[in-house]
């Protein structure tokens, strides 16, 4: 995923990160602004992950074309 473009389409795709990850707040999708490391610590500090398991759900969110979609095109997420 091209992290420079997804950047620029932040505003459209917060919505898709949030039902990703429902515990993240708007403050926090603020914050993170379409930036890849800063989301990994959010999603660490707000889940209780490690930075391993943050770096694979969003690798996972990524090639599922984070569209929130899975191969199946059955919406899934991790709001816990």
């Amino acid at each position: 995923m091209n992290w420079e473009a997804l950047k620029g389409n932040w505003t459209q795709l917060r919505g898709r990160v949030r039902m990703q990850w429902g515990k993240l707040t708007a403050d926090q999708l603020d914050v993170i602004e379409g930036r890849r490391e800063v989301l990994l610590g959010q999603l660490q500090e707000t889940y209780g992950i490690s930075a391993a398991e943050a770096d694979r759900q969003v690798a996972d969110w990524e090639n599922a074309g984070a569209a929130g979609e899975d191969p199946a095109g059955e919406a899934h997420s991790r709001r816990g």
